[in-house]
């Protein structure tokens, strides 16, 4: 019932249509099940000779106004109705698919953006959670899955209590008896269908979960493609799919298995209620309680009787499948986010001024910051610098609430950022990520990201900021050049470049950069911090780096060690203070002087 509420939330405003067409469904059922009557007086009154003694719906065809008892008139009668009957419910059973499986499409649709907006709300950490594979599955797999139970389940259900419902009130008017059979069997389906139910739902939940894995393996491949052949591990990863693909292969045919043991079931059931059916109405007409007709009429309405009976306990075996794609999903839509947005949150109208006060954080069982202090007034340009782990990242991370301090407080112009809206406070930050992410698109449009309809003029004035002009204008096609996923095609420094140029372009209050000129030259990085400097003068700039002398120029620098700020102050008093700043910026410097800076070279050339 659980995954049923959960869909209604979705499904609620197509439930007017949805009655609509379950009510034009029920019509066309209604006139399936009143053909066979007429078969029986084309039986007892066309070909046989029998006295009228019909009593149903058409007994005023018999009244030989539409043609007396065993005449080409009554038959032509008698085929009209018919072909009336058939035509309307074929008409009506067009309609009823055609716009059920429209609302279908609408309620994936939904459910599909409804997982795709999960994903934009969750935080990286409570995303992490959640394997690639598992996220593909339950955006694809599942939406599609979810929504048939809505659109095709609850219709046959619905459906098919209705044919049993009628069918069973016409089989009586004719002689009671003949329920005996369906009634008699009808424990024999449910103890079958319950067996056969619960191992069908763990056999779905097994499929998915195979489903899952081959996607995340198939997803590695593709994004690790270069690092599997630089260690030519072609074999070994071909292994792992092999495996994937053969425990999918392995989880659909068992449950190929089982659907033909459950098939072989209820056939025989159906089978057997279908003979004892024509043997008793065999018995009814030779004792002359019914006429021939009635052997055709009653052996039909048994048999849609035992028919939807089984489609009853077919659509509760395939529902399993539905249920488990259902749960997956109400536990991913239900998860909440580590970073929950305020949304009647505060809007930043002020250019901001940046305080942390006792900041500490725990990710896991580990302490990543603690105890950090930091004033950063608007204008402010601000290094941070330490060893791999020292808590630069998680920093900065912090600010824009990628992860949330568990003790202390990050402010803006006085308000705890918990308290302003994600949109506003990440608005203010213009972030270059150390993991440098482009999309497949022109280089243009990775620039562009933040304003997409700006001018190509701005773009290239942000490129030349960001030193990327002179690279770009001389690829094939220039701005329009296309970059595969994660910016394939281009090197790595050329990559951060771009992302920097995309962080410029958004103008916003504070330059965030992440150890983004990792992958550049000494010069190329400097000239690039002196442009940024020159042009965006009174821009909040924090920089985090592992080359001490990109942050030579900040206002302040703090030295973080184990999550924790060691050393702070200017260039100058961090070099006389002669602690560990000044140890590693010495080091550093005596080895850039026996590096050839190829890079360099590189471009100059």
């Amino acid at each position: 019932m659980e995954v049923l509420k959960f869909g209604m939330k979705y499904w609620k405003k197509n439930v007017p249509m949805a009655v609509f067409i379950q009510i034009c469904s029920f019509i066309a059922i209604t006139c399936d099940l009143l053909l066979p009557m007429l078969s029986e007086m084309f039986i007892d009154y066309v070909i046989l000779e029998h006295p009228v003694q019909s009593d149903n719906i058409f007994s005023f065809l018999l009244t030989g106004k539409y043609g007396e008892v065993h005449t080409v008139k009554l038959f032509t009668a008698l085929a009209v109705t018919f072909m009336i009957l058939l035509m309307i419910r074929l008409m009506l059973v067009y309609f009823k698919n055609v716009n059920t499986q429209k609302l279908g499409v609408k309620l994936e649709t939904d459910l599909r953006l409804a997982t795709y907006r999960k994903v934009m709300e969750l935080d990286s950490v409570t995303l992490s959670e959640f394997n690639t594979g598992e996220i593909l599955t339950t955006a694809n797999a599942d939406t599609v899955m979810y929504k048939e139970l809505f659109c095709t389940m609850l219709v046959r259900i619905f459906d098919s209590i209705f044919v049993l419902s009628l069918s069973s009130y016409l089989l009586f008017r004719i002689n009671w008896t003949l329920l005996f059979i369906p009634l008699l069997l009808m424990p024999f389906f449910i103890v079958a269908l319950i067996n056969f139910k619960k191992r069908a739902r763990e056999n779905y939940r097994n499929i998915r979960a195979c489903n899952s894995n081959m996607s995340l393996t198939v997803q590695e491949n593709i994004e690790a493609v270069r690092l599997v052949r630089s260690f030519t591990n072609e074999d070994v990863e071909e292994e792992k799919f092999h495996k994937s693909n053969e425990n999918l292969k392995n989880a659909y045919i068992k449950q190929v298995n089982l659907s033909s043991k459950f098939e072989v079931v209820f056939s025989t059931i159906k089978q057997i209620a279908y003979i004892s059916s024509i043997a008793i109405t065999a018995v009814l007409v030779v004792k002359g309680y019914i006429l021939v007709g009635y052997l055709v009429t009653s052996s039909g309405y048994v048999l849609k009787i035992m028919d939807h009976i089984s489609q009853i306990n077919n659509t509760l075996f395939i529902m399993q499948q539905q249920i488990v794609s259902g749960r997956k999903m109400i536990d991913f839509l239900g998860t909440e986010s580590k970073v929950p947005d305020k949304k009647d949150g505060t809007v930043i109208k002020k250019l901001p001024d940046i305080n942390v006060s006792n900041g500490y954080l725990v990710i896991g069982r580990k302490t990543v910051l603690k105890d950090i202090n930091i004033d950063i007034p608007y204008g402010k340009k601000l290094g941070i610098v330490g060893g791999t782990g020292s808590g630069k990242s998680v920093l900065l991370e912090s600010l824009v609430r990628i992860h949330d301090l568990t003790g202390g407080s990050i402010k803006i112009n006085g308000t705890d950022v918990r308290d302003i809206s994600l949109e506003s406070l990440r608005d203010t930050y213009s972030y270059v990520f150390q993991d440098v992410f482009l999309f497949s698109d022109t280089i243009d449009s990775n620039i562009a990201y933040a304003v997409p309809d700006i001018e190509r003029q701005q773009v290239v004035q942000a490129a030349k900021h960001a030193q990327a002009h002179n690279f770009i204008k001389n690829l094939t096609t220039g701005y329009d050049t296309v970059v595969g996923e994660r910016g394939l095609g281009i090197s790595g420094g050329q990559k951060q470049r771009v992302s920097i140029a995309r962080a410029l372009l958004k103008d916003a209050p504070v330059l965030v950069f992440d150890d983004s000129t990792s992958a550049l030259d000494v010069n190329t990085e400097k000239q690039l911090l002196e442009d940024i400097r020159v042009n965006y003068p009174d821009k909040t700039v924090l920089i985090s780096a592992h080359r001490l002398s990109s942050v030579a120029h900040c206002d302040e620098i703090l030295f973080m060690q184990d999550g924790m700020i060691v050393e702070r102050g200017t260039f100058d008093e961090l070099m006389a203070l002669n602690g560990h700043f000044a140890n590693v910026y010495n080091v550093q410097e005596t080895q850039k002087k026996t590096v050839v800076d190829c890079d360099s070279i590189g471009e100059e050339a």
